[in-house]
C-alpha cells in the first residue's frame, strides 16, 4: 500500500500540471471559435449571415424556403453561450471548484471524482484521444485508413461540428442510456426524479452494474454504426473508433453525468476544430494542412501524454483501493 501511495504522489504533480494545461486550452478555444466564425473568411462566399434554413440538412423540407430571419451566426452564438454555461458549471461543481479539487492530487495523487466535473472531463478526454489514436494506429497497420467526410464549406462544417455534440449526447446518452437506466434502476416514478437521473445517472440506486454496462456497450456500438451507416459520413474504418468513443462517453455519462459527457464530446469536436480552423485562417492553408501543423501536433502529443498518465493514475488508484480493502 505504501509503494502505491508513493507512486500516486510521484504521478500527482505532472498529472495535475497536464490537466491544468488542457483546461487552459479548452478555455481559450471559446474566443478562438468566435474569432474564426465572425472575423475570418473561413466560409469564403458564405459568412455568418447565411440563412439557417438554407443548410443542406433542411433541403427537401418546408423549412428550406421558410421566411425565418435566423442566420447561422445567430444559432452559433446560442450554441457557444450554452457550451460556455456548461463549461462554467463543470469548473465550479458539483461540490468543489476545479482548482480546489486539484489540491489533493498534487499532495497525494488521490482525488474524489464526485467533487468536480472538470477533472473527469480533462482526464477522460485525454484517455479517449489515447484510445482513438491506438485504434487508428492498429488499423493503419492492417491497411484500414479512416477517411473523414468531405466538407463542402468549412464554415458550415464547423457549425455542424459544434452542433453535433449537443444533438448526439441528447440522443445517444440522455435518451438511449439515461431513460433505460431510469426504467431499470428507479425506485420511484416522478418527473423530477427522472430529470435528476437523466442529468446524473449516478443518483440512481444502481446495485447491479452489469445491466448498465451492457446497455452502455450496446449504445456505444450503435453510436459507431451511426457514424458510418447514415448519410454521407465516415468510411467503415471509423466504426471501431466511434464505437469505442461511444462506450467511453457512455461510461462517463454513467459515472459523472451529462455535463461531463457533453463537454468531452464538445472538446473532441468544437475544441479541436476551433484550433485547426484558426491555424488554417491565420496561415492561409487548407484545413487538412492545418491538422499537420506543428501546433496541432503539439496539442495531440499533450493529449496523448496526459492520456498515458491518466491511465497510470487510474490503474494505481484502483490498485491502492483494492489493497486498502484487504
Amino acid at each position: 500500500m505504501q509503494s502505491s501511495n508513493k507512486l500516486l504522489q510521484l504521478l500527482g504533480i505532472p498529472f495535475t500540471a497536464l490537466l491544468s494545461v488542457i483546461f487552459g486550452l479548452l478555455l481559450v478555444s471559446f474566443p478562438i471559435g468566435i474569432y474564426v466564425v465572425f472575423e475570418t473568411d473561413i466560409g469564403g462566399d458564405i459568412n455568418y449571415e447565411y440563412p439557417l434554413t438554407q443548410l443542406d440538412i433542411f433541403d427537401g423540407t418546408w423549412l428550406y424556403h421558410a421566411p425565418f430571419d435566423l442566420s447561422l451566426g445567430d444559432v452559433f452564438v446560442v450554441l457557444w453561450v450554452f457550451y460556455l454555461i456548461i463549461f462554467v458549471v463543470a469548473v465550479l461543481g458539483p461540490k468543489q471548484d476545479f482548482l480546489k479539487a486539484l489540491s489533493p492530487i498534487i499532495s497525494s495523487g488521490r482525488y474524489d471524482t464526485r467533487l468536480n466535473y472538470m477533472i473527469g472531463v480533462t482526464k477522460w478526454l485525454s484517455i479517449l484521444v489515447l484510445v482513438s489514436a491506438l485504434i487508428n494506429f492498429i488499423q493503419q497497420g492492417i491497411g484500414l485508413e479512416i477517411v473523414p467526410p468531405t466538407a463542402k464549406n468549412n464554415l458550415i462544417h464547423f457549425f455542424y461540428v459544434s452542433l453535433a455534440p449537443l444533438l448526439e449526447e441528447f440522443g445517444f446518452r440522455l435518451i438511449l442510456v439515461g431513460v433505460p437506466l431510469f426504467v431499470l434502476y428507479s425506485d420511484r416514478l416522478s418527473a423530477r426524479y427522472l430529470l435528476r437521473s437523466l442529468w446524473a445517472p449516478a443518483t440512481l440506486n444502481i446495485h447491479n452494474t452489469k445491466k448498465a454496462i451492457l446497455l452502455i456497450v450496446f449504445v456505444g456500438v450503435f453510436f459507431g454504426f451511426a457514424h458510418v451507416a447514415f448519410g454521407d459520413l465516415w468510411n467503415e474504418a471509423k466504426f471501431a473508433q466511434a464505437a469505442t468513443s461511444g462506450v467511453i462517453l457512455g461510461w462517463v455519462y454513467l459515472r459523472y453525468g451529462f455535463v461531463a459527457s457533453l463537454l468531452i464530446h464538445w472538446a473532441v469536436n468544437y475544441f479541436i476544430f476551433s484550433y485547426a480552423n484558426f491555424i488554417s485562417q491565420i496561415n492561409s492553408i487548407s484545413i487538412q494542412d492545418a491538422f499537420s501543423h506543428s501546433l496541432m501536433s503539439s496539442l495531440e502529443i499533450l493529449l496523448l501524454a496526459t492520456g498515458i498518465i491518466s491511465v497510470c493514475v487510474l490503474f494505481v488508484n484502483r490498485l491502492y483501493s483494492a489493497k486498502s480493502t484487504l
